[in-house]
């Protein structure tokens, strides 16, 4: 299973409607805009659940409603869950999501998975290869691509099929990103010796020129309101579509 070229992700963990009104929040919505944003040119959908209250939720349950749900509504377009935490999910609720949700493709944050020991890390990452579950690692520095290196089977490091995503400008002052941030993980693709699957995401104003970058150099893109609600020229986008569009002619 490989990464499509384009995958949108169209809300995230914060985001409200007071962030943009087109903002997706409900599965109705969710399956609105992925309809949409399909036939702008994403071949995949990065899917985040809400409660009830609006609140980031990892739920197996809630995700095997949402993947019933979604799946016959958009044929083949392909469901990615995250498990980001967002700051309310230890690293063992995460891992049981990611393998109980039903989903065959799954993003993991390295970093959070090693709040906890490396072996719990390992494991998990055995077990996730074992059930056919592609996980899309997500490196939000060189560093955590080294530590990725330590904990991952070498196995799938080599294997041509891992998938990655740099995510670029999410822990620096006003989540500005730059093509320029993709180089340290460019440098370490080279130095491992390794041909991943990889793509990238980018926040803020800065979206379009470091997903122009990434393609550029052979990598992928996530676009979408979850990083970034603005167009190329500094207008905001009228909806997540309007971001694919404009990436897929690229």
């Amino acid at each position: 299973m490989s990464l499509p070229h384009i995958m949108v992700a169209p809300n995230g963990a914060t985001k409200t409607k007071t962030d943009h009104p087109a903002l997706p929040i409900t599965l109705d919505e969710i399956a609105q805009t992925a309809l949409a944003c399909r036939d702008a040119g994403a071949g995949a959908l990065h899917l985040h659940l809400r409660d009830d209250a609006g609140r980031h939720l990892l739920d197996t349950g809630a995700y095997a409603e949402a993947l019933a749900h979604l799946h016959p509504r958009l044929g083949e377009m392909a469901i990615q869950i995250t498990t980001e935490s967002a700051g309310r999910y230890e690293p063992g609720h995460q891992r049981y999501v990611a393998l109980n949700s039903g989903a065959q493709m799954v993003s993991v944050s390295a970093r959070e998975m090693l709040r906890d020991h490396e072996l719990l890390a390992i494991r998990f990452y055995e077990e996730a290869a074992e059930r056919g579950i592609a996980i899309q690692h997500i490196l939000y520095s060189r560093e955590d691509a080294e530590a990725l290196v330590h904990v991952l089977p070498d196995r799938l490091l080599r294997d041509p099929g891992l998938q990655l995503i740099f995510v670029m400008g999410r822990y620096v002052a006003g989540q500005v990103s730059t093509p320029a941030m993709l180089d340290p993980f460019l440098d370490w693709m080279q130095a491992e010796a390794i041909t991943p699957d990889w793509a990238i995401c980018a926040f803020g104003s800065g979206e379009t020129d470091c997903l122009r970058n990434a393609l550029a150099k052979g990598g992928k893109a996530r676009v979408g309101f979850e990083n970034s609600l603005v167009m190329a020229d500094g207008t905001t986008a009228p909806d997540n579509a309007a971001r694919v569009a404009e990436i897929a002619a690229l």
